[in-house]
């Protein structure tokens, strides 16, 4: 609770989120998960254990049954425009999201398409653009720059429009260990509430305060990350371990 007393406001409510591909696979049953603005954090789990999923059931591109809030407001048909502008998603390969001849075309595409005035669209890509430490970039050409320089870029494309809230699935994967430094330190100073899919349990301490575990598509672990990484049973028991980068202890 808040110093008057008052609960912090939801950022995310999932209740009873099920999904199942057309396989007939389910990749989530049963999902309950609580987000507080201003929160941060990790979706831990092995391959296959509906972090994605449940990413992209968040603004809506894939849909299932259960019930879904944002900032208090109900993903459904009539909602799901509005809300894919308050969560901002970001793929895992930033390649999937980066399609326009130069940088500033990239960070400004979401800004021009919502009806913003040039100013106010040039205002916002150089922030954005200031906040990933990509500034002097806008001319160049996207599928030219390093794997730790285009998830800056994407990251911006999402920060421009003004989405408070962010949706990463596996920020630091591919990353050389300089860039995954680099975008951890970017993560940490990012005020925006985030639910992060993540393989990388060395870059847990110090960004995020709480880890969710997921395993067959089900939450089986919720708690403080420091508390979370400490079991080593319980990570072990859902296969993770420190070939995902946990340290040794």
């Amino acid at each position: 609770m808040s110093a008057n007393g008052a609960h912090p406001q939801l950022a995310l409510e999932l209740r009873d989120v099920e999904f199942a591909y057309p396989d007939g696979v389910p990749a989530l049953r049963g999902v309950t998960l609580e987000v507080r603005a201003g929160e941060k954090v990790a979706l831990i789990g092995a391959n296959g254990a509906g972090k994605s999923t449940l990413l992209m059931q968040l603004n809506g591109i894939l849909r299932g049954r259960g019930k879904i809030r944002v900032l208090g407001r109900v993903l459904s048909d009539a909602t799901v425009r509005e809300i894919r502008a308050l969560v901002g998603l970001l793929f895992a390969n930033p390649d999937d999201q980066l399609f326009s001849p130069t940088v500033l075309d990239d960070v400004a595409f979401g800004p021009l398409h919502m009806g913003l005035p040039k100013p106010e669209v040039q205002r916002r890509v150089a922030e954005a653009l200031a906040q990933v430490g990509m500034s002097g970039f806008e001319s160049r050409l996207p599928h030219h720059l390093s794997m730790g320089q285009k998830k800056r870029i994407a990251i911006a494309t999402v920060l421009a429009m003004g989405t408070p809230i962010l949706a990463l699935d596996e920020p630091t994967a591919s990353l050389s260990p300089g860039a995954r430094y680099e975008l951890i330190a970017l993560l940490q100073s990012l005020p925006q509430t985030m639910l992060v899919s993540t393989h990388d349990l060395g870059a847990l301490p110090g960004v995020f305060g709480r880890v969710v575990v997921l395993d067959e598509g089900r939450i089986v672990a919720d708690g403080a990350t420091e508390a979370i990484l400490a079991d080593h049973d319980l990570l072990h028991a859902h296969g993770l371990d420190e070939a995902h980068g946990l340290p040794h202890a």
